[in-house]
């Protein structure tokens, strides 16, 4: 039983390393080399673009999105707001119609979720008359900043039909958990998205602030219902051999949660969509990266492999523990201890601690308050860890976990607290 402990710790450690390097790898390299990819050629053409909005009882927060979409600093005729006002029992609509935009009310009985409206929304504005070149989604909570569509136009007119602007967020200081959202996203929109797309690699739609060409959605469909709609279309792009690209300076700022509460149930059904994905494209992507000799599948495959690497983190992390404390009791585990050094772990940890302090400070988002944040910021990127477990087994639960904003802020005060 020990030898069978020892072989399974051993591969799941050795695993572990080689994706843990493989990011690190993707990461410095992707932020060291400050370099756009190269196009074939590029375009003066200004995109019409349908803004969507999935809003369901969105009435404190809706007003602002709309001022700040009516706001953007584009051509007023290259561009209109959609709400889609779901299943709402509130007054989303009638603020949203108030502000400006067009709004369409749905009503389903068992469909619900943002995947489902959008593909209502989608199928609606295809049989308008009005044509659209390109369709951009928010979430109701968004502020959305004025050069937004200008940073999209210019990706477009590259010749990019999927892109991914930059998350950033309009309530960092509100709470401990708004803040480690913040520094969450921060480092994810420099170290996973920014340096994916310098390498060529495919970027991860995010849920909001991305644009898709009509062209796109037309040929392959959205059908993208799950806990984690982005995701999944993230997967069908690069199954047909399309790509996610970034837009650094498109910024939205979005609301986080204010309470541990709120964000494990965020969290877990992430993790309960991003499960379902990988279980239905994890073997696809490995194969067609390896049919096609192209390391992009490969590397979204390793994305979709994450809940099961924070998982075999967490059993390594409390075996390592109960030899710490235990350690007359013979587990029979393979530590890594045995290839590597004290030293070397030790270089290793200090490199992981100054990892994120380097980033905020190139992302400009460095400060004594932010500093402060960093702190329990650790203590949240550890609850990932069950957060990881309980959405494994709960992935086949499609229910849908709404999350109650509150937020009510203006771009312009946004941009004083920056």
């Amino acid at each position: 039983m020990e030898n069978i402990m020892f072989v399974i710790t051993m591969v799941l450690q050795i695993m572990l390393l080689i994706i843990g390097g493989y990011y690190s790898v993707i990461s410095v390299t992707g932020c060291l080399f400050k370099k756009e990819p190269k196009v074939a050629k590029t375009s003066n053409k200004v995109h019409k673009f349908a803004l969507v909005v999935a809003a369901h009882n969105e009435e404190v927060v809706i007003a602002n999105l709309v001022k700040s979409a009516n706001s953007l600093n584009y051509p007023k005729d290259a561009y209109e707001l959609f709400v889609i006002a779901d299943n709402c029992t509130d007054n989303t609509a009638a603020i949203a119609r108030e502000n400006g935009a067009s709004v369409y009310e749905r009503t389903s009985e068992d469909k619900h979720g943002k995947g489902y409206a959008l593909d209502w929304m989608f199928d609606k504005i295809f049989k308008m008359d009005k044509e659209f070149d390109a369709i951009s989604v928010f979430d109701a909570d968004n502020i959305i900043d004025s050069e937004f569509l200008n940073q999209m136009n210019r990706q477009f007119n590259r010749g990019y039909k999927a892109v991914q602007g930059y998350i950033d967020t309009k309530n960092p200081y509100d709470s401990w958990i708004s803040m480690s959202y913040a520094i969450s996203f921060w480092t994810i929109n420099r170290l996973f998205q920014y340096a994916r797309y310098t390498l060529g690699l495919c970027c991860q739609l995010c849920g909001t602030g991305f644009a898709l060409s009509t062209d796109i959605i037309k040929e392959i469909g959205w059908g993208a219902t799950c806990l984690a709609e982005d995701m999944e279309f993230t997967m069908k792009l690069i199954m047909n051999n399309y790509k996610v690209a970034w837009a650094h300076d498109a910024i939205v700022y979005d609301e986080k949660p204010l309470t541990f509460s709120q964000s494990y149930k965020q969290r877990v059904r992430w993790m309960q969509g991003h499960a379902d994905v990988a279980s239905r494209f994890f073997f696809k992507l490995i194969k067609k990266g390896i049919k096609e000799h192209d390391i992009k599948p490969i590397d979204a495959a390793c994305y979709l492999f994450q809940p099961i690497r924070l998982i075999a983190m967490f059993l390594i992390t409390v075996l390592c523990y109960l030899q710490t404390f235990y350690p007359d009791v013979s587990f029979g585990f393979f530590k890594m201890d045995y290839i590597f050094g004290p030293w070397i772990w030790g270089a290793i940890i200090i490199i992981q601690l100054l990892t994120v302090p380097v980033v905020l400070c190139l992302e400009r988002k460095m400060n004594l308050r932010v500093l402060m944040g960093y702190i329990p910021y650790y203590f949240y990127t550890f609850t990932w860890f069950p957060i990881a477990v309980v959405g494994v087994l709960k992935k086949n639960n499609k229910e849908w976990f709404h999350t109650q904003h509150t937020r009510t802020i203006t771009l312009s005060e946004i941009k004083k607290q920056i």
